[in-house]
């Protein structure tokens, strides 16, 4: 069973209204929605796994699409009708209930890991893989405490690793990333505490847009390192 027309197209419409806005902070993804390399996929419940095979599947294409043609910004965002009342922790459960279940289904289709990163969530070199490329996940949805985690559905926007690694050899990445963290902060009044470098704490404690502590545990394991 398919999402009703109705629905796919006010959740794409709906995300893609968020982005627009001035004061959203991700310049990125806004590149990407103008360069229409931001593919959306509407889906069910976040809570059921109904879609994820359908998901894995366009993981699996949007990795080889750019290994065919690795120019510019692009994120794959799997936007879920529901549930809109999900508070952080629920939220932050639920994401990651969904991210196993796709990481099993990249094992189980035989898919290799991304040697150049790790699959551990505790390492500070961590990051997720489908279809043997590295993926770093954005979680959005209604209750986030940070207002450039806020829109109207629970959302998790995929994007590939290396193509930030592509910007950095090119001298652009700091750019980005210091005009994305000075319109965070003046959207949201500070800086977000979760903050941090990909090698400096593990990329997992950023995912659901949750501040976490120190004593935090990751909920996920991948099938390849059991």
């Amino acid at each position: 069973m398919l999402v009703d027309e109705d629905t796919v197209l006010r959740g794409r419409e709906e995300l893609l209204a968020a982005i627009a806005d001035e004061r959203f902070p991700c310049v990125g993804a806004k590149s990407a929605m103008a360069c229409g390399t931001l593919r959306t996929l509407v889906c069910h419940s976040l809570e059921s796994a109904w879609d994820d095979v359908r998901i894995h599947s366009e993981l699996l294409d949007w990795a080889e699409a750019y290994r065919t043609n690795p120019v510019g910004l692009r994120s794959l965002a799997a936007i879920f009708e529901g549930p809109a009342d999900l508070d952080e922790e629920r939220f932050e459960a639920t994401m990651w209930a969904r991210l196993q279940s796709l990481a099993d289904k990249d094992d189980w289709r035989g898919q290799p890991y991304d040697g150049s990163v790790s699959s551990d969530p505790d390492d500070p070199h961590f990051s997720l893989s489908f279809g043997g490329a590295a993926f770093f996940v954005i979680g959005l949805h209604p209750n986030a405490s940070r207002p450039a985690r806020r829109v109207p559905r629970p959302t998790l926007v995929f994007n590939l690793h290396d193509q930030f690694e592509r910007l950095r050899s090119e001298g652009r990445y700091e750019r980005m990333r210091e005009a994305i963290v000075a319109r965070d902060v003046a959207l949201s009044g500070n800086v977000n505490p979760m903050l941090a470098r990909f090698g400096e704490a593990s990329e997992a404690r950023q995912y659901s847009g949750r501040v976490v502590g120190e004593d935090w545990r990751c909920p996920f394991q991948d099938p390849r390192t059991r």
